[in-house]
């Protein structure tokens, strides 16, 4: 036995390091050299004021490994203040509670976050999910630093292996956050007390030909605390297949992923910190069996035969992105400046004959976008009442979207002639973004503490314009136990550069990639007003529920969605929404037994398309115009749930979501079938002598085998049928290093 065991160690970590090597990558959590900590479930938290955090106190002596994680565990605290989420609902989850749920941290960060309240998932490919009934609109933050948007979802690009912890902040949201606002998904990276010396290899496999090769290592030399993670991902399920089938036809995907953060504590009131990161990522378009040509095509190339399970379309990417920070903690003040960066790039590429014959365009798309900037973050207390919080965030982007249209052009009929051309389309951009705050967080009593402030945002990019935005929280505690919050905050969200390039329209008329109207006004940031309020309740020392309600009025609401072939966006705005709802949570701990639910109801409703004609028909122009209609990834009841039990050194878990459906028909008008599924897990460590320790689990996702639909194909925006995953069952290993 122990022979065997030896062996499958030599071979993990045979395989992490190969799959680093090759350029998959790896990365798995480390395994703890002490005692696990109680898992704690995610939670629903409505955030209180608190007090700045101890100063670092100076050593002249070099520090040992305890006291330079206490140092850092310092100065994450000092960090922590620059921006906290005062006033607002969280949804919070630490190391361990990602760990407990089914599949741990095999389970990319967006099915982590299907399990906060409000939350419905759409497309998994892109790690694409909705908040608040908002399409896109959320921002993500490492250690409080802002990552630019590139020209896909970051929700793959980030993996769970070395998130430390990870909240999703929602409702009016204090001046400093800014830009990206239905959700704030703020990740702390491991460090201090939570990082030890050592790290794991591991595998993780199984239905869908699925395999994970795995790695990280973590530790301290001197004053300087470092970890990385890499792992690798194959599988034969990487984009929703367009069929209820259980196998997708032409659904591969190879996959990599690389993260690493340093921090060194220059003295006792400096540290500075690095972290860099990249994914690169190969799909193969998934086809759905039996289409029909397109737009009157009976031929193209001279072929007139094709069956639609033989296209062959691909799609690349790769995300990569640094930053460096400078963190000061000194004399009552704290401070952070940032420097980061971010590369992102996306190639479809169209199978040439069948794209023409079954959507009339066969397009090779590229978008690539460099973003660079600064990020400035300050707070000072003023005695015991009042802290003054200020900063700026200001970044340039440089974006490429390239076109190359393969169409058929249209006789004096309207008839398609079998002479393809291309039809060469590019745009280049330099961008810039800037924005400042002030705040001040004021603690009228020990119960009841306002938080009021100033945002100002300009952009300067396919359109200039600017705004001043007020924000104001308020928390009151009037017994121990129970918290009241409200808040109103104006907001300012551009849209995203690449996906408002323009098109050179004209040059497809009269041929098969010809929209039904050539209006194209310029895509326009969303301004809105936005009221949010709630309760959060103990009702015994292991119950909590929470309780709560936002509303939103827009202008110039923003949406994007896949109007062609390829897995890319265009936006446009709506001249009016209204997004409203209500959020229901609720958690219990008790020993060994976690467990959480939540249940939300959501309406968003909009009118008049005012950017982007051309993207519709002109029959659903003319209704929206007319009518409020539901937004395409619009969902009425969403809810989720689970819980964990740690039995006799044994951990059971289990997971839920459950959506009404996202819209789909003419105009939005209809939506697919409710759906509800389920995922089952077991994990298990034991330690072999002279060998170490290893870690065993096993996984059911969708253990129900329900067959459930997304997305059917219709609605505005949606171009294909999306099913969500069927059963599949898992197995991993991992060993420590």
């Amino acid at each position: 036995m122990f022979s065997m065991l030896f062996q499958i160690r030599r071979g993990l970590v045979w395989a992490a390091q190969s799959a680093v090597l090759v350029g998959l990558g790896a990365g798995a959590q480390a395994q703890d050299t002490a005692e696990r900590p109680a898992v704690e479930l995610p939670e629903v938290i409505v955030q209180a004021p608190h007090a700045l955090p101890p100063r670092p106190v100076t050593s002249p002596k070099p520090a040992p490994a305890a006291d330079l994680a206490s140092r850092n565990t310092k100065f994450d605290e000092a960090r922590d203040n620059l921006s906290p989420n005062f006033g607002v609902t969280s949804f919070n989850v630490n190391r361990a509670a990602i760990e407990a749920l089914p599949q741990g941290t095999e389970a990319p960060i967006d099915k982590v976050l299907l399990q906060a309240p409000g939350i419905s998932q759409d497309s998994a490919a892109s790690g694409e999910i909705h908040v608040r009934n908002e399409h896109a609109n959320v921002q993500y933050r490492i250690n409080g630093i802002i990552l630019p948007d590139g020209v896909s979802g970051f929700g793959r690009v980030l993996d769970t292996s070395f998130i430390g912890s990870l909240a999703l902040i929602t409702g009016a949201l204090p001046a400093q956050f800014g830009l990206r606002t239905a959700g704030i998904v703020d990740i702390q990276t491991k460090s201090g007390k939570s990082l030890d010396q050592g790290g794991s290899v591991g595998i993780y496999g199984g239905s869908f030909s699925t395999l994970t090769p795995s790695i990280e290592y973590g530790g301290r030399i001197g004053t300087t605390e470092y970890f990385f993670t890499g792992r690798g991902f194959t599988s034969n399920l990487g984009i929703e297949n367009p069929t209820s089938s259980v196998n997708a036809i032409h659904d591969r995907t190879y996959q990599g992923n690389f993260f690493s953060y340093t921090s060194t504590v220059l003295d006792a009131q400096t540290r500075v910190a690095t972290i860099f990161g990249n994914t690169t990522s190969t799909f193969q378009i998934p086809n759905n069996p039996g289409q029909s040509f397109c737009c009157g095509i009976t031929s193209a190339y001279g072929v007139s035969e094709f069956s639609s399970s033989n296209l062959n379309e691909n799609q690349r990417e790769q995300n990569t992105f640094g930053v460096v920070a400078l963190q000061k903690s000194v004399n009552g003040f704290d401070g952070q400046l940032a420097a980061f960066s971010r590369y992102s790039a996306l190639h479809f590429l169209p199978d040439p004959v069948g794209d023409i014959l079954f959507n009339g365009v066969a397009s090779n798309v590229y978008r690539q976008s460099f973003a660079t900037g600064l990020q400035g973050d300050g707070a000072y207390r003023f005695g015991d009442a009042h802290t003054l919080r200020a900063g700026f965030t200001v970044f340039g982007e440089s974006t490429r979207v390239s076109n190359i249209s393969t169409v058929l052009p249209l006789d004096s009929g309207g008839n398609p002639v079998d002479t393809p051309f291309p039809i060469a389309d590019s745009n280049a951009k330099v961008g810039w973004i800037a924005g400042g705050y002030v705040q001040d967080e004021w603690r009228i009593t020990n119960k009841l503490t306002l938080n009021f402030g100033l945002r100002f945002d300009q952009m300067w990019q396919y359109v200039n314009v600017n705004q001043l935005s007020p924000r104001i929280n308020l928390v009151y505690k009037p017994i121990d136990g129970t918290t009241f919050h409200a808040g109103y905050a104006r907001y300012f969200t551009p849209p995203s550069q690449v996906i408002a390039a323009p098109t050179n329209i004209a040059a497809t008329a009269n041929t098969t990639a010809q929209p039904e109207n050539f209006q194209q006004n310029p895509v326009l940031p969303e301004r809105s007003h936005y009221f949010d309020a709630g309760v959060a309740q103990k009702i015994t020392p292991h119950l909590q529920v929470g309780i709560d309600a936002y509303y939103k009025i827009a202008r110039d609401l923003l949406d994007d969605g896949q109007f062609g072939q390829a897995l890319v966006l265009n936006g446009f705005n709506y001249e009016r929404g209204y997004n409203s709802g209500i959020e229901l949570s609720a958690t219990y701990k008790d020993g060994n037994f976690n467990a959480y639910g939540n249940i939300a109801w959501a309406r968003q409703v909009a009118r008049n398309v005012v950017s982007n004609q051309y993207l519709f028909g002109n029959d659903e122009l003319a209704y929206i115009a007319n009518n409020y209609i539901y937004t395409d990834h619009a969902q009425t009841w969403t809810a989720s749930a689970g819980a964990s039990y740690l039995w006799q050194g044994t951990r059971f878990s289990a997971s839920m979501v459950y959506g009404s459906g996202l819209r789909s028909g003419f105009a939005n008008t209809d939506h697919v079938a409710p759906y509800a599924t389920a995922n089952i897990g077991l994990s298990r460590e034991f330690t072999v002598p002279d060998m170490g320790k290893f870690t065993a689990r096993f996984d059911v996702v969708n253990v129900l085998d329900t067959v459930y639909e997304l997305r059917d194909g219709s609605g505005i925006g949606v171009f294909a049928p999306q099913f969500g995953a069927r059963r599949g069952f898992y197995v991993g290993l991992s060993t420590a290093l």
